[in-house]
C-alpha cells in the first residue's frame, strides 16, 4: 500500500452539490473505500484547492481509475501525487 496526496477543486456543480448536501463528502469517501482506497486524512482548505486528502491505495492504477471515475462526474477536478513517508525516504537514502 502506498500513500497519495489528492488535491481537489470543486466545479460550480460540485459547490452546488456540497451546499445542498454537505454529507456528500462522506458518501464519496465510502465510494473510495469500495475502490480499495482508504482516506487517512481529509481537510477543507482555503486557496486554489478546496480539499486536501491523504489516502492509502494499493497502486498507481487504483488511484488513476478513481481519479477518472470521480472526475468524470464533472463535480470536481483532482490532482493526485504519490507520497513517500519521510521515514521511508531516510531509510532509502541510507542504503
Amino acid at each position: 500500500m502506498g500513500y497519495y496526496v489528492i488535491l481537489s477543486t470543486l466545479t460550480d456543480e460540485g459547490r452546488k452539490t456540497l451546499k445542498e448536501k454537505p454529507e456528500r463528502i462522506l458518501e464519496v469517501n465510502k465510494e473510495l473505500e469500495a475502490m480499495g482506497i482508504k482516506v487517512k486524512e481529509q481537510f477543507a482548505v482555503l486557496g486554489p484547492y478546496d480539499f486536501v486528502n491523504i489516502v492509502e491505495a494499493p497502486d498507481n492504477e487504483t488511484v488513476t481509475k478513481m481519479s477518472v471515475e470521480i472526475g468524470a462526474r464533472g463535480t470536481v477536478q483532482l490532482m493526485s501525487m504519490a507520497a513517500i513517508p519521510v521515514e521511508e525516504l531516510i531509510k532509502t537514502l541510507k542504503k
